[in-house]
């Protein structure tokens, strides 16, 4: 049991500390801000940002360019919609104004019709 040492709460929190205290001086060693491989780091890092900002951009442009895209054939289908009902109630108007033509046509040549009857059942009454 020669390797077992008591220590107590102050011994520990020492040794901690030298432990953090250690471990901070080997990454302040490693890092200084000098240092060509940091900076190269820190290179990279800024062209992938950048790149990164380009496509969020080139995204945006082309989200916003398909989004006219479809407003505009929205809008063409919209007129185009409407053109066709407005040419179809023309059509259905002209059609109704036909047939009543006809209607009003068919009307008078049957009057006259009735009209020629009756004259000529006049015309042999009298006759008689």
């Amino acid at each position: 049991m020669g390797g077992y040492k008591d220590s107590d709460l102050g011994d520990r929190l020492s040794s901690a500390d030298k432990a953090k205290k250690a471990l901070l001086d080997r990454f302040k060693a490693k890092t200084s801000p000098d240092d060509p491989e940091v900076a190269k780091r820190a290179a990279e890092r800024k062209a992938v940002h950048d790149a990164r900002i380009a496509r969020e951009t080139q995204r945006a442009t082309e989200k916003k360019a398909a989004a006219e895209a479809l407003a505009e054939q929205l809008r063409l289908e919209a007129e185009a919609k409407a053109k066709f009902e407005q040419e179809d109630a023309e059509r259905k108007a002209r059609e109704l104004r036909e047939m009543a033509d006809r209607e009003v046509e068919l009307e008078a040549a049957r009057k006259a019709e009735r009209d020629a009857r009756y004259a000529a059942r006049k015309a042999r009454g009298k006759k008689k």
